[in-house]
């Protein structure tokens, strides 16, 4: 057994669990690709190893959903539905539901991380303007993209990951998934008004005329050109093409424009989430190599633990996920997952991503919409984060376990 390995693994674990190293300016992504640097340098895998453990599809996918993404922000889209919403619904809680939604929906197809990096802005000004408290509102925008990234393969990095690994079908993953999205998106919403919450901090009349000066200006042909390739896109996610190769098609017809230029697309790309998912690819590889992970599973087998059994997976998805947030999560614990049992991938998708809402490190979208809440003057805290969305948090995860029973009984 390789023990320079497994320490590295294990120092580097606690590091993105920590989101830092004291001492050291080094971020989630920073410590991730030192710990994976390391597993190369003390020759715990080559450097061929890391390359081929690198699961290139996964990163396709990211990429060509950043770029499209890149496209409806580029477009003004983003901004348009926010501030429409904010015309359109006058009333705190009103606006709250049209925000819950949209986000939902929105993450669902082009991935909640994307949605929280372009919508936090603008719901921080449009609260702002309307003497609404911003935090309630950003809490729910936070919450609503991860509940909703969970009904589709492309909502999130791990559902993405998941997929591509068990070869998952579009349609499918629809019905595993949406039902308890559905109605974890209407509890979120009694959740966040309940009581009669004082959502507004002024009595102030409202005025007709909205004016976000952080919003981009909108581009009818732009938009419509990304609207118009994102149902292609969908719509190809039903066939045998494989999705990598849609992806591809999808970013090659944006990346080709007379208007925006390139530069502008590879902005709004995401590339510390790229580097990230390259880091951990490389450390589970790193920590196989080493027989730590089979010996860990001997352990909790010996302690009488199946850790595939139902109820035990879904508590240790939820754990591990809060414990090291949702994407390394789920790759750590899909190194042994049994290829013949499909509903559990379905279930690691909806447990890992519900469990995001039940601390601020549980999920990169929180952190995401925190960052940017705190940049605003705006305390976007532990406490008052697992308040307001740890009790979501645990409605949806009861909802998905329930829903899970019932489709393995109608497929059994």
């Amino acid at each position: 057994m390789n023990y320079t390995g497994i320490i590295i693994f294990v120092v580097s674990y606690i590091g993105i669990a920590l989101g830092r190293f004291p001492g050291l300016q080094l971020d989630r992504t920073g410590v991730a690709l030192l710990g994976a640097m390391l597993m190369i340098i003390t020759a715990t895998l080559g450097i061929d190893d890391a390359i081929i453990a690198v699961d290139y599809s996964t990163l396709i996918l990211l990429f060509g959903l950043m770029i499209l993404s890149a496209q409806f922000r580029l477009g003004g889209f983003y901004s348009l539905l926010a501030v429409r919403s904010a015309s359109a619904f006058r009333e705190p809680k009103m606006f709250m539901g049209a925000l819950i939604f949209l986000s939902a929906v929105l993450s669902a197809i082009l991935s909640n991380d994307v949605i929280c990096l372009a919508m936090s802005p603008i719901v921080i000004e449009i609260t702002r303007k309307r003497n609404w408290a911003p935090l309630p509102f950003l809490l729910a925008l936070a919450a609503s993209s991860n509940i909703g990234s969970a009904a589709t393969l492309i909502g999130n990095p791990q559902n993405m990951y998941i997929a591509q690994q068990a070869n998952l079908p579009f349609g499918e993953f629809l019905l595993w998934c949406v039902p308890p999205v559905l109605v974890s998106v209407v509890f979120l919403y009694l959740w966040a008004v309940r009581g009669q919450l004082a959502l507004s901090s002024s009595n102030e009349s409202i005025t007709d005329e909205l004016r976000i000066e952080s919003a981009l200006p909108y581009d009818h042909f732009q938009t419509m050109k990304g609207m118009f390739v994102m149902l292609v896109m969908i719509g190809l996610f039903f066939t045998n093409v494989p999705r990598e190769i849609t992806i591809l098609g999808v970013a090659s017809v944006l990346l080709m424009s007379r208007k925006l230029a390139s530069r502008h697309f590879l902005g709004f790309v995401d590339w510390s989430l790229l580097i990230l998912f390259i880091a951990l690819f490389v450390l589970i590889e790193g920590i196989q190599m080493t027989g730590g992970l089979d010996a860990a599973y001997f352990w909790l087998e010996g302690l009488g633990f199946n850790l595939y059994s139902p109820v035990v997976f879904s508590f240790i998805s939820v754990l591990l996920s809060n414990a090291v947030s949702n994407v390394p999560a789920v790759m750590l614990l899909m190194t042994k997952m049994p290829e013949s049992n499909t509903a559990l991938y379905y279930l690691l998708s909806l447990m890992s991503t519900f469990a995001g809402n039940f601390i601020l490190v549980g999920s990169i979208a929180n952190l995401i919409v925190a960052e940017q809440a705190n940049r605003d003057g705006i305390d976007f805290n532990f406490k008052e984060h697992f308040y307001w969305t740890a009790p979501v948090a645990l409605i949806s995860i009861i909802l998905a376990f329930v829903w899970w029973l019932v489709m393995v009984s109608v497929a059994a």
